[in-house]
């Protein structure tokens, strides 16, 4: 069994009346595919995308068991004013249940939130919920911000307390340190490194010890900058006993590395050398499958890299499903 566990969808409309500042799909010329207008944004999407028997059709051809689906990224825009940004994620979050229903155990959705307006984004976890939703989506940052700034605790408590689940998924944040060409390749491994880094040192990590989170691209450069920071916590190279004379910042809670071993993060590194780094630092039960898909095509046969990867067959059934159950709270079919 195989969970894809970062897959991406998008509604096949919005409604009439809607405003100005809505995204819209438009026709293509000679099929049946529609084009996503957002703001700059123009993508065409296929009909694998809002067409839920496409969907089981493409798990079948790639040997998908499930698909946890999430917003298609673009939708994620919290510079929308706060009312048109809630409207927006209801709409989103209506489409998400009705996708889902088509087979509830082969598709399995996130919904998203205006995180613009923290109070209202958790406001509206509970209707996430009430929809069957396992959680929901977020970006890696909000407009410049940390997620793991203060402000946005309040929400992460009212995500543990429901139960749900949160996928963050790295976006650009405002820079021009970076020229344009980087903001889907070398971008990615920053804003994956900001958002996990933030949610430890913010202090969400430890106010939250049950939140379920995982993390696009494997939050990026993250993992390589985790022993350092251990050994900013502990003084001792290699996770050896603490060496408290040499420690920079000593502190008696947990390690960063414990921290960052309560996370899950999907296994979309493109290299096996990339997997086994994060198998010997992060643990074979903290990986998931994710492909990206269909913004981005499945390897063939699904999973190519990491089944290649030298893993135990104990270690392949956690990353190929069981992780998947855990990090959404349910149970395995």
């Amino acid at each position: 069994m195989i969970v894809d566990a970062h897959a991406h969808f998008l509604p096949r409309g919005y409604p009439e009346g809607a405003p100005e500042c809505f995204p819209a799909m438009e026709p293509i010329d000679g099929g049946d595919d529609l084009l996503l207008v957002f703001g700059q944004t123009r993508f065409p999407a296929k009909q694998v995308f809002f067409e839920a028997e496409k969907r089981i059709e493409a798990q079948d051809a790639s040997g998908a068991s499930a698909e946890v689906v999430s917003p298609m990224p673009p939708l994620l825009r919290y510079d929308l004013p706060a009312g048109d940004g809630l409207a927006l994620a209801q709409h989103v979050n209506d489409f998400a249940a009705e996708l889902c229903a088509y087979d509830p155990e082969r598709l399995i959705g996130l919904g998203m939130v205006p995180m613009q307006d923290p109070d209202a984004a958790a406001g509206e976890l509970a209707a996430i919920a009430d929809r069957g939703l396992a959680g929901v989506e977020i970006a890696s940052n909000i407009l410049g911000r940390s997620i793991g700034d203060p402000a946005f605790l309040p929400f992460f408590q009212e995500v543990e307390r429901l139960g749900l689940s949160v996928f963050v998924h790295a976006m650009p944040s405002p820079s021009d340190r970076l020229p344009m060409s980087a903001m889907g390749t070398y971008v990615v491994g920053i804003e994956g490194m900001y958002s996990a880094a933030s949610l430890i040192l913010g202090g969400t990590a430890e106010a939250c010890p049950d939140l379920r989170v995982s993390f696009s691209h494997a939050a990026g450069g993250f993992a390589m900058s985790l022993p350092r920071a251990n050994y900013f916590w502990s003084g001792a190279w290699n996770e050896e006993p603490r060496d408290l004379e040499r420690a920079v910042m000593p502190d008696d809670g947990p390690s960063p590395l414990d921290y960052a071993r309560r996370f899950y993060y999907d296994s979309m590194v493109f290299d096996r050398r990339a997997i086994r780094y994060l198998v010997d630092l992060l643990g074979a039960d903290r990986l998931l499958v994710g492909s990206d898909f269909p913004a981005m095509l499945r390897e063939d046969p699904i999973a190519r890299t990491l089944r290649s990867s030298g893993l135990t067959d104990d270690e392949w059934g956690q990353v190929a499903s069981e992780n998947a159950y855990r990090w959404l709270g349910r149970t395995r079919p």
